[in-house]
């Protein structure tokens, strides 16, 4: 094992874009046994998560995560990762192994200016782009985001702890039909969030049920 164990401490700067995602497009993403919440009739809330962790991180690398839909089993509710992407070996190998995260390598270009704008690929595969003004009025805010994951037969939930000075911004998301999340129809997001200072703690997860191990990781 050359990954750390829970919890991970990192730190860095993210952007995140909400969006209200049909529910028929992501139920084969969820597992059965995880009831989807919705916040308008056939709607539920997702949104994408690029972040770059550097400094003091327990591990130094970029990350994209792909939120597919608020999620409730019993009295729990968090969010339901659908894809999740990283340029750090160690982090795929400890997402999957601690967290049950389907983390898979990717390469991230990160271009800073008038709009800053970071380009996510898989090879010749592009998987997403988000440009972002950067100029913004910013409050140091904590928050909290329950997730569910799932490890062999396991239902896990695990909790992200943020800090982070957080600010509205403009952004423009573009996924291509290649991408393997392009099914999500994630257009113009509703809004997006800067987050700089970013803070993050990536808690131990703990089982909170069992369920037969469906077909949910990304189509290679």
């Amino acid at each position: 094992m050359t990954y750390p164990p829970p919890p991970w401490n990192l730190s860095g700067h993210a952007v995140q874009t909400l969006h209200l995602i049909d529910t028929h497009r992501v139920r084969s993403r969820v597992p059965a046994t995880l009831d989807i919440v919705e916040i308008w009739p056939g709607k539920t809330v997702g949104g994408v998560y690029l972040a770059e962790y550097g400094g003091d991180s327990i591990l130094q690398y970029n990350e994209l995560i792909v939120l597919g839909a608020i999620v409730r089993y019993g009295i729990e509710v968090g969010s339901w990762i659908s894809h999740i992407y990283v340029d750090n070996p160690d982090s795929v190998e400890g997402g999957r192994g601690i967290w049950g995260l389907p983390k898979e390598m990717a390469e991230f270009t990160w271009e800073k200016g008038t709009r800053d704008r970071v380009r996510v690929s898989q090879g010749d595969r592009h998987l997403c782009s988000l440009d972002y003004n950067p100029n913004t009025f910013r409050l140091p805010l904590p928050f909290s985001i329950p997730n569910f994951s799932l490890l062999e037969s396991e239902l896990l939930l695990f909790p992200g702890k943020f800090k982070s000075n957080l600010g509205l911004v403009d952004a423009t998301l573009q996924v291509p039909p290649e991408s393997p999340f392009s099914e999500l129809k994630l257009e113009q997001p509703g809004f997006s969030l800067s987050c700089e200072d970013l803070h993050l703690l990536a808690g131990q997860p703990k089982v909170v049920g069992e369920v037969v191990r469906e077909r949910i990781f990304s189509h290679q």
